[in-house]
């Protein structure tokens, strides 16, 4: 579960923003919070939403967690010695301009609270830390600082911490240690890195039509159920999905090639499985002649089950492009019902459909929004802020301007 993540210089971010997945204290809705398992006094939301004007900065909280992803999963494996890091700084002043980003996240995962972070620039990377709480108390297992009058890092390891010298020497300046260490068979930060690699989904704009984990559904009954339940929200005229697979590779492979083997390639190919999808009359359409909409509740619903069930972070930057309010408003909820959500799943996406900023939906504490100030510089603070009334009208009283983060719309003169 996500508890905490941090952002410094990134893109249209400037100064520290913290996005908090911690519950206040309101009374409302008390299943939209669950426990965290970790101290009886921490308890987490389960999903959170973000509101603010196009170009406010929204997709860049949701970048910026990507893009820590991506270096933790990838900066050992793909990148090559010289090659820039692909970190972008704040540019609307000379200072950020030359100063390294920072990204910290605070997770659970199997239990134990972690606290990893890094700074970095395009060219190495300046600091890297990890606590751990596996008893309640931190323990610092690893940091790393880099020195410029000597051009060294500082190394410390905590003494629960096992680590072998051969994993430091081989740690280049723009590699991850948490990344080399894994790479090189540290189990102690498997948990750590699973959870970069697992349990944290994001959707973006770019990569929001996946069918994998619908089509891994749709090879069992009981995942075919799931998934129909979900279309039937979103077109009751579905009266049956199918997957189609392609006969190519039985048809061209060679006879020689051992089955085992024909199938393992199978699986490995997931472009020659289509999925189509039986309407009224018998009506059989493939996904290409299905709206937007229907493609991607279909590309969403296989994830969300899967999220259910194993308890992922789910990061989505516009969850209502493309969907009618009444289908988001139903994913929303699968999140926030303990019944549904019993691993704890949650749920963080940004919007601009206010039929969702409802208090029968969201606490106030799962309400977020962002703006730029005069600097240009986006700004992310919580509906708390304002100290909202627990029956407060909040999608009203947000349009009223009384929260801030609208769009300036000048007024047209014919």
């Amino acid at each position: 579960m996500l508890v905490e993540f941090k952002i410094t210089n990134f893109r249209s971010i400037r100064d520290t923003q913290t996005l908090s997945m911690v519950s206040g204290t309101g009374a409302e809705l008390p299943q939209n919070a669950c426990p965290s398992g970790i101290d009886p006094d921490l308890h987490l939301v389960r999903s959170a939403v973000i509101y603010g004007p196009n170009a406010g900065g929204k997709s860049n909280l949701i970048r910026a967690l990507s893009f820590m992803c991506g270096i933790v999963l990838f900066s050992a494996k793909e990148s090559q010695k010289g090659e820039k890091i692909p970190v972008e700084n704040f540019l609307f002043d000379k200072e950020s301009r030359h100063k390294p980003s920072e990204f910290e996240v605070t997770f659970i995962a199997e239990n134990i609270r972690y606290q990893y972070g890094f700074i970095v620039d395009k060219n190495r990377i300046y600091e890297e830390w990890l606590l751990a709480y596996p008893f309640g108390r931190p323990q610092e297992w690893f940091s790393r600082k880099y020195d410029k009058k000597t051009d060294k890092y500082e190394w410390k390891f905590s003494k629960f911490f096992k680590v072998h010298k051969q994993v430091v020497d081989l740690t280049r300046a723009d590699v991850l240690f948490l990344s080399n260490a894994v790479k090189l068979n540290n189990k102690q930060l498997f948990p750590v890195f699973d959870w970069f690699q697992k349990g944290l989904i994001i959707i973006r704009p770019s990569t929001e039509y996946s069918y994998e984990k619908s089509i891994e559904l749709l090879k069992t009954s009981e995942g075919k159920n799931q998934l129909m339940k979900y279309l039937n929200i979103a077109d009751p005229s579905i009266a049956d999905i199918s997957l189609e697979l392609d006969n190519f590779l039985e048809d061209k492979l060679p006879k020689e090639i051992p089955q085992t083997i024909k199938e393992l390639i199978r699986k490995q190919m997931v472009d020659d499985e289509k999925i189509n999808l039986i309407h009224a009359e018998n009506v059989t359409l493939s996904l290409e002649d299905e709206s937007d909409g229907t493609r991607k509740f279909i590309s969403f619903a296989g994830r969300w089950i899967d999220a259910l069930k194993c308890g992922r972070v789910m990061v989505v930057d516009e969850l209502d492009n493309s969907l009618h309010p009444l289908a988001v408003r139903f994913l929303v909820s699968l999140i926030n019902n303990p019944e549904a959500n019993k691993k704890n799943a949650q749920l963080i996406f940004s919007t601009h459909d206010t039929t969702q900023l409802d208090n029968e939906l969201f606490r106030r504490d799962q309400v977020w929004f962002v703006e730029k100030d005069k600097n240009n510089a986006t700004q992310l603070y919580p509906l708390l802020d304002f100290s909202p009334r627990i029956n407060e009208a909040i999608g009203k009283g947000y349009l009223q301007g009384r929260y801030g983060a609208l769009p300036y719309v000048g007024e047209w003169r014919f």
